[in-house]
């Protein structure tokens, strides 16, 4: 249930709608996601108008709303795509995603991948093919986030060396 709204706070948030669709359709990127996102932000900012204060910016007030409520969907999308792919996993069914991002990796990168040390070539499987976060790894792996990033990085680094040595000689011709 919304507190009662005085009429010139609801023709000034009115007003404000002309911006935070602007804003909302360059977070969003998706002119239905960015209404959806102005409707929540509205709903929000009415069902909390008592935590406004007369007097200062109600513009920035609901901007700030709408980009918060945009954070939340983001993580909230991420976590649910997370708990999908293990879902998926775990019932013994093939990821489709993880499964196209394979098939798209180049020959080479296969290779360079493979060819990583076991506990190295694991993180950035787990990182970077099936986006688990870097706790996750570490929580599933018995191992420090630090020890993580160290593998990833070092990883990483031998992978692009591995790709940047073979296309060397390629553009040499």
């Amino acid at each position: 249930m919304c507190p009662p709204v005085n009429a010139s706070f609801a023709l000034e948030m009115l007003n404000t709608i002309p911006g935070l669709s602007a804003r909302a359709r360059c977070l969003c990127r998706n002119q239905a996601d960015a209404q959806d996102l102005v409707q929540e932000t509205l709903a929000r900012a009415l069902s909390h108008v008592e935590q406004f204060e007369p007097g200062t910016n109600l513009r920035a007030w609901l901007h700030q709303i709408l980009f918060n409520s945009f954070v939340s969907r983001r993580r909230r999308s991420q976590r649910e795509r997370v708990g999908l792919t293990r879902f998926t996993l775990e019932m013994g069914h093939s990821d489709v995603e993880l499964t196209e991002v394979t098939k798209r990796m180049s020959p080479r990168l296969q290779t360079a991948l493979d060819a990583l040390p076991a506990k190295i070539g694991e993180v950035i499987r787990k990182v970077d093919i099936e986006e688990f976060t870097y706790r996750e790894v570490a929580e599933q792996m018995s191992i420090p986030i630090g020890t993580v990033m160290s593998r990833l990085f070092r990883g990483r680094r031998r992978l692009a060396e591995a790709v940047a040595d073979e296309m060397q000689p390629a553009q040499a011709a």
